[in-house]
């Protein structure tokens, strides 16, 4: 990310923490319970309309309640997010899953690391 000044990077922050609420169709008030109500709603308004800039401890909490992005990334200190689109759908269906569902998850990516690492075991 190219070198921005003060303000532009509180709104560069606010916007990456903007559409990472809306992407999971959080509300600020969803969000902020998230945080187990250590980030009121205003300061999250805040911090998305880059009124105020998050410090790092706020950036872990924020990336925690969020769930799959990490705090480098709300900061602008990292350019990409560092899950793909597939990534973000599973993790949701996960997410979206009861026990039984995540657990069948879990089992099926095991059993094709296991396949894939013998694949590779073979070629080598």
């Amino acid at each position: 990310m190219p070198m921005l000044e003060k303000e532009e990077l509180s709104a560069a922050i606010g916007l990456r923490l903007r559409v990472e609420r809306h992407r999971l169709g959080l509300s600020l008030s969803q969000l902020s319970v998230l945080t187990l109500d250590k980030i009121a709603k205003s300061r999250i308004s805040n911090y998305e309309q880059g009124i105020r800039r998050m410090g790092l401890e706020e950036a872990v909490i924020l990336a925690h309640a969020l769930g799959d992005v990490s705090p480098a990334y709300l900061l602008c200190l990292v350019d990409r997010d560092p899950l793909t689109v597939a990534e973000h759908n599973l993790l949701a269906r996960f997410r979206a899953s009861d026990k039984s569902g995540q657990a069948m998850i879990v089992a099926t990516a095991e059993a094709e690391a296991e396949r894939s690492d013998g694949r590779q075991a073979q070629a080598a």
